[in-house]
Order: structure tokens, then C-alpha cells, then sequence
């Protein structure tokens, strides 16, 4: 009896503190946003002199300012066309090399997949000089392939082992009954792998989107003109020592992170599902 009322206790004081830490974990999260979000309804004078205060006269001036002088119309829709782009690249390229790396039992299966996870350790920082050079010689430098391209590359191994990892799952008997009913290899990843894929689809698309939005050197390096920067790249020119207007800067702010927000939160259940039913499993 005295050992239940311990273990009770015990798990009673545990659950306070996992509720407090959570707490204040979300409280620490959330508050610089808040702040972000209500400060880029006051003009610049406000907030030098009450930098945590609410908007006494809330404006939408800043909002104005930044689509007129930071061409962030221009910004947006490039953005989605890079993000949407690599993304159904991804997603398809990854299905389809997760399909041929499981499902064909070739002999250099092992090693494909060896080389797709070393791509983990390459990362944008120790290879952005020779490719600045390398899409300068080819004529991509300053052009939508040439930001899609490596959006693609670096987003490929990552990918490939979270749908491998599905589709491994996936029993071979369907693939041998669709192959002895006539089926090619084509009809089988399109009627079939893809379809019972979903899950894991929703999770590749969700990461590989979010990560190229939010992607900034490759873009910054790989651009010159500002017909062709991002959201993230065209966000950055209202910070510096120029430019001291704090609330341009978090209107700039809130319309790149928007976007970011709302896709996630109507495809946040996609991302569990994703991972519960496809990337862990074997």
C-alpha cells in the first residue's frame, strides 16, 4: 500500500514538472513571435521607445512598405516555385529510387544506398563555391533551374531513406501477382507503389517544402538579380546598418513566416501520420 502512494506521488511529481517544462518550453517559443506579429503594427518611433509595449495606434504601414520597396510579390511566387518545384521532384525521384533499391535485388543495391546516405554529410556550406563556378561555366547561375537543381540534390538522401524504408515494407507478393498479371515496372510504381506510398509522401512533401522556404545560401549565392531571389533573400535587405526601421523589418518578417505557418499547421497530421505508417516502418 505505502509502495502505491510512493509511486503515485512519484509519477504525480514527474507529470508536474513535464507540464511545467512544456509550458514554459511553448511560452519560450511563442513569445518572440507574438512579439514579431503585434510590433509590425507599430511604426519605428513606438518601438525604439516602447520596444515590448502593444501598438497604441496600430498601423499597416510597414505592410505597405515592404511589398512597395522590398518587391516581396515578386519574392513569393518565386519561392513557390522553387519550394514546389524540388519538392514533387523529390518526392517522386525519392519513390522511385526507394522502389528500385528494394524491390529490384540487384547486386549494388547496398552500395547506391551507402553512397544516397553519405549525401547526409555533405552539407551547403562545403560545396557552395565550386558550385557557384560550376553552374557559372554552365549558364545557370542567376536562372530558377539553377536554385532548383541543387534544391533537388540536397534533398534527395534524406528522402530516398525515409521512403526506402517504406517501401521495404511493402510485401512482394503484390509486386510478383501485378508482374505475372502483365504488369511493367512503370504501371507498378504508378498504380500501385504511389498510391499505397501516401503517407509517406505527405511526409517527404511536407519536409522538403518547408526546408527549401526557409532556404537562404544557396539562393543568396546562386542569384544576382532580384527578378530571381526568394522570400528568405528579399526578407534579409531590410536588415543592416542602412536601414534602422525595426518595424519594416517585422512586417517583412511576418509575411515570410505566414505562408510557413499555415502550410504547416493544414498538413501538420500528415507529417505523424507519415512517419507512424511509413518512416519507421520495416
Amino acid at each position: 500500500m505505502k509502495q502505491n502512494t510512493r509511486t503515485q506521488k512519484i509519477s504525480g511529481s514527474w507529470t508536474i514538472f513535464a507540464y511545467t517544462f512544456l509550458a514554459c518550453f511553448t511560452f519560450i517559443t511563442l513569445a518572440p513571435l507574438v512579439w514579431m506579429l503585434y510590433s509590425s503594427f507599430k511604426l519605428n518611433g513606438e518601438i525604439m521607445l516602447f520596444p515590448l509595449g502593444l501598438p497604441k495606434q496600430p498601423t499597416f504601414a510597414n505592410y505597405h512598405k515592404a511589398f512597395e520597396y522590398g518587391n516581396l510579390l515578386s519574392a513569393f511566387l518565386n519561392s513557390i516555385i522553387y519550394s514546389g518545384f524540388s519538392t514533387v521532384c523529390t518526392v517522386l525521384f525519392s519513390l522511385s529510387a526507394g522502389f528500385a533499391l528494394t524491390k529490384f535485388g540487384f547486386r549494388s543495391s547496398k552500395f547506391y544506398m551507402g553512397a544516397f546516405t553519405l549525401g547526409l554529410l555533405i552539407t551547403v556550406n562545403s560545396v557552395i563555391t565550386p558550385l557557384f563556378i560550376m553552374e557559372t561555366s554552365v549558364g545557370l547561375y542567376n536562372t530558377r533551374l539553377g536554385v532548383i537543381l541543387p534544391y533537388i540534390a540536397f534533398g534527395l538522401p534524406m528522402a530516398i531513406l525515409i521512403a526506402s524504408s517504406f517501401i521495404h515494407g511493402i510485401p512482394n507478393a503484390l509486386i510478383e501477382a501485378a508482374l505475372i498479371d502483365g504488369a511493367n515496372y512503370w504501371y507498378i510504381f504508378f498504380k500501385i507503389i504511389l498510391m499505397i506510398s501516401t503517407p509517406v509522401m505527405a511526409t517527404v512533401s511536407v519536409l522538403s517544402f518547408l526546408g527549401n522556404w526557409n532556404e537562404f545560401l544557396l539562393v543568396f549565392t546562386l542569384t544576382g538579380g532580384e527578378s530571381m531571389r526568394s522570400l528568405p533573400v528579399s526578407v534579409n535587405s531590410f536588415a543592416g546598418r542602412l536601414n534602422q526601421d525595426y518595424g519594416l523589418q517585422f512586417a517583412a518578417l511576418v509575411i515570410a513566416t505566414i505562408p510557413m505557418f499555415i502550410f504547416y499547421f493544414v498538413a501538420h497530421n500528415s507529417i505523424v501520420k507519415g512517419f507512424g505508417e511509413g518512416a519507421i516502418k520495416e
